[in-house]
């Protein structure tokens, strides 16, 4: 049993009104393929992948691969610990337009509270920081992107993919300290300096 239950605000239900209202079934199968972008099961895979590939061929980033794998982790368990904590029905099954106009019935129903997919597109996003401004570019727009297919299938309230992103944002940066080796504001006062 949750401890908290949370409800959606009056611009979250503005915009899932209007995602019922206007939706289809194209629209739909597109972000539900899309979605699958970032799921945890799809991210941890590519992170072990990558950590092991890392340690096989390219040593001298193997801090990279640590960092990656270890916020893949915690992104993956950190929404799951906050869903049993928090309640809040998902707004796909507040909505029988958007049924019709082929909205998908998502997981459990009181699960929307955060969306751990927007959890893990937001560390992706904070630690694309550490590439050069080109992909850093690239992989955040491809982040909040995979992050609005949650709101556009109504898997989740707009408030639950803005926290989510901002959550696996802050986890992202709480780990670089342990993971990379870097004092915290160390990348912030270079950039200041250059």
């Amino acid at each position: 049993m949750a401890l908290v239950t949370v409800k959606p605000t009056r611009m979250d239900t503005a915009i899932a009104d209007e995602i019922a209202a206007h939706t289809d079934y194209e629209l739909e199968d597109a972000a539900e393929a899309l979605t699958w972008g970032a799921d945890e099961h799809v991210l941890l895979a590519l992170a072990a992948a990558g950590w092991l590939y890392v340690q096989l061929r390219q040593p001298q980033v193997r801090p990279v691969a640590n960092h990656v794998l270890t916020v893949s982790l915690m992104t993956a368990v950190l929404p799951h610990i906050l869903k049993s904590v928090v309640d809040q029905t998902r707004p796909d099954r507040l909505t029988v337009r958007g049924h019709r106009h082929g909205v998908p019935i998502s997981g459990r129903a009181r699960d929307a509270f955060p969306s751990g997919h927007a959890v893990h597109m937001g560390a992706l996003a904070s630690a694309a920081g550490l590439l050069p401004p080109a992909p850093r570019r690239l992989v955040r727009s491809i982040a909040v992107a995979l992050s609005l297919t949650r709101i556009a299938l109504l898997a989740h309230w707009a408030s639950d993919v803005v926290v989510g992103f901002a959550l696996g944002a802050v986890v992202e940066r709480l780990l670089r300290p342990w993971t990379l080796g870097e004092p915290r504001g160390k990348r912030a006062r270079s950039r200041t300096k250059a």
